[in-house]
């Protein structure tokens, strides 16, 4: 098993019984100042809506180190959900048997990709009022609830949600982490908006952006940047694929980066396999490049990673996740679980329904 998941794993048995998997356990606010994202929502599941939409005002120089914080104690609230895609397999030629064009002697690799799920997702009505709260982050957010309300009282068995909520859950980070103007960072129910920002101040034109886009390996990836994938039909391979589309529609995602080692970094992503999750993933060197993550073109089944969006502020330890205070509570053995503030049908009236 990888570095980061033996850290975890060996964090998971040192914590309480009750913290392990718990959906929902949450740092004391006077060990970690994070506002829970259901706070900001108000009303039972059918009848929720959206109370607060301000940001933490912060800086963009400090903001590093708060987003990695932030986005690992949400992978611990959706129960450490990982997906190693480090794992891959490859098939060599028999002994004797001469390589050609036809016939090469190493076939491309297939990516495996194990998935060690513990805790919760998406349908799961404990974390409602959680997800609801990253949409509140978002300027249409609003909107989206109200739809989601009405699958809520219109739908039967298992209800997920109407619309991907990755985006959301990135922006609500980025809220949460400080940087609370639009100038910033432009938090939208779509990752393309903050991506094509990003382009922009590339460009000279987004000055005051936090987040500065560049082709995976032109620059050094550290903890607390975006990476970016297309995705469905969405072709992207290199930031100029974007940016002949700049401003159209494009299905696209993005993931946080928590930790950088030598062959391998972590980034955390909502909406991933319906839940907040943390992926492995393989880093491949180029002579006078960056270190840059496996794509396609390298590994058959990969998914390729089409734009580095670094953040303007000073870098911090690449082994970011394991110095996050989730995880080194739970290395102490001294987390506390704090329930999830999760909304109840007393806390709205019934004409307050969208």
């Amino acid at each position: 098993m990888r570095r980061i998941v033996i850290t975890l794993l060996a964090a998971l048995a040192a914590a309480p019984a009750e913290a392990q998997g718990s959906p929902g356990a949450r740092l004391p606010r006077e060990v970690f100042d994070v506002i829970p994202p259901a706070a900001r929502v108000q009303g039972a599941p059918g009848r929720m809506r959206v109370l607060q939409t301000l940001c933490r005002p912060g800086r963009v120089d400090w903001a590093r180190r708060r987003i990695v914080d932030i986005a690992v104690q949400e992978w611990a609230v959706f129960g450490f959900q990982t997906i190693d895609a480090t794992q891959v397999r490859t098939r060599l030629l028999p002994d004797g048997v001469v390589a050609d064009v036809a016939n090469p002697p190493l076939a491309r690799p297939q990516q495996d990709r194990p998935l060690m799920r513990i805790g919760r997702w998406e349908g799961d009505r404990r974390l409602a009022a959680t997800i609801a709260g990253y949409w509140s982050a978002t300027p249409d957010g609003g909107q989206v609830l109200a739809r989601q309300n009405r699958q809520w009282r219109d739908g039967e068995g298992e209800i997920n949600w109407v619309q991907p909520w990755s985006a959301a859950f990135v922006s609500w980070v980025m809220c949460e982490a400080g940087l609370d103007q639009p100038a910033a960072f432009a938090r939208d129910i779509s990752h393309r908006v903050y991506i094509d920002q990003a382009i922009r101040a590339r460009d000279g034109q987004a000055p005051e952006a936090a987040y500065v886009a560049h082709d995976p390996g032109e620059v050094e990836i550290v903890p607390g940047d975006l990476l970016c994938n297309a995705r469905g039909e969405a072709r992207y391979a290199t930031l100029a694929d974007r940016r002949r589309e700049l401003g159209r529609y494009a299905p696209t995602h993005c993931d946080i980066v928590v930790s950088v080692q030598d062959d391998r970094l972590a980034v955390i992503g909502g909406n991933v396999i319906n839940g907040v999750s943390l992926t492995l993933l393989p880093l491949v060197r180029e002579p006078e490049r960056f270190p840059r993550p496996v794509g396609a073109q390298d590994l058959e089944g990969a998914r390729t990673l089409f734009a580095h969006l670094q953040l303007q502020a000073p870098p911090i330890d690449g082994d970011a996740l394991a110095m996050s205070p989730t995880l080194s509570a739970l290395t102490a053995g001294a987390a506390t679980p704090t329930s999830e503030p999760e909304s109840s049908p007393d806390d709205a009236e019934e004409g307050d329904a969208p």
